[in-house]
């Protein structure tokens, strides 16, 4: 998943400082790609995902019509793994996640960190007063187009298709971005960027990578059900009244009963793994809430992208949806 770090640079306090010095940390280590390119000591992997880049970004403009600003013209090594860490934090009986406030980016549900330390303490902070909270790490993020976003070591290794998708994925947010609503932009960021990789592949005749494409995509929305099915048993459960010793072990039941349903999902996937790791934590109701923001809107938005028949006529009847009312919106694509 994606972080978008919203002009967090104009706020004030401690948080501001990190965000500033953090932002500075990325910009100071940035170099144009072209230079990078042209430097004898450039690796030949970094050399060949450069390339793949430049490619990625005039196919978004040309065939996504996207836009040709200033973000993925540069690079930035910042010699560790993630961008940012995001909290993402939730009320105990709660599938809700909590929002935080920014100027530009609105009412976002997570707080990026350039420190993963930093987030940590906020992790802390937050569960000791009873929250439920989870920590991840973020490969990259958008300022929207107001800085020359880069590309970043932290994506370098991704198979082909993840590394152009993000690509696509951000630069959409750049093209259309709805103040206080994570789960509508994180949605139309996500269709575009498929559109596009199904575009990307389909126009080189890599039909077998496709192919797998389509696959991993089908597993995703799998994935997606499952935990938008136990959201729905916790919401219910949430609501119910009991008491809390009695809601605390209905709670955990439903999380055990999510990871059994995920080992029977797997026999449908011939034993794929490659949820594992998600599923290997004490999960909560923050990493219900986390997935939750950037998958709830997208069948709604699919479906909207099918009905208008080319990428022009979707950003218009996107551009459409942005302008009614949150809950208008959320009702017409989001399911709720």
């Amino acid at each position: 998943m994606l972080a978008l770090l919203g002009a967090t640079f104009l706020l004030c306090g401690c948080y501001v400082m990190q965000a500033a010095t953090g932002q500075w940390g990325v910009m100071s280590k940035s170099r144009p790609i072209t230079a990078v390119l042209a430097d004898p000591a450039t690796p030949a992997v970094t050399r060949d995902r450069l390339t793949l880049a430049q490619q990625a970004r005039d196919f978004a403009v040309h065939e996504l019509e996207l836009p040709d600003g200033k973000s993925f013209r540069r690079y930035a090594d910042l010699q560790r793994p993630y961008a940012v860490w995001n909290v993402v934090a939730t009320p105990e009986f709660s599938v809700e996640p909590r929002h935080w406030c920014f100027p530009v980016a609105g009412c976002v549900a997570y707080r990026g960190y350039f420190q993963e330390s930093r987030a940590r303490s906020l992790a802390l902070k937050l569960s000791t007063k009873g929250d439920d909270v989870t920590v991840g790490g973020v490969a990259t993020y958008s300022t929207l187009g107001r800085l020359a976003d880069p590309l970043f070591n932290t994506m370098l290794g991704w198979r082909e298709s993840r590394f152009v998708g993000t690509i696509f994925h951000e630069l959409a947010h750049e093209r259309l971005y709805v103040p206080g609503d994570s789960e509508f932009n994180e949605a139309f960021a996500s269709v575009v960027a498929d559109e596009g990789v199904r575009r990307w592949f389909e126009s080189q005749g890599r039909g077998a990578d496709l192919g797998a494409y389509r696959l991993a995509g089908s597993r995703e929305a799998d994935f997606a059900a499952l935990l938008r099915d136990a959201r729905d048993r916790l919401s219910r459960l949430y609501a119910s009244g009991l008491e809390p010793q009695a809601m605390r072990i209905d709670k955990q039941r439903e999380f055990g009963g999510l990871k059994f349903a995920y080992e029977q999902l797997k026999q449908r996937w011939s034993g794929y793994p490659g949820y594992d790791a998600w599923f290997a934590r004490l999960l909560s109701n923050a990493d219900l809430a986390s997935v939750a923001t950037y998958r709830d809107c997208v069948p709604g938005l699919q479906l909207e992208l099918r009905a208008a028949g080319s990428l022009p006529a979707f950003y218009a009847r996107a551009a459409e949806l942005a302008q009614l009312d949150p809950a208008q919106r959320h009702a017409r694509v989001c399911g709720k």
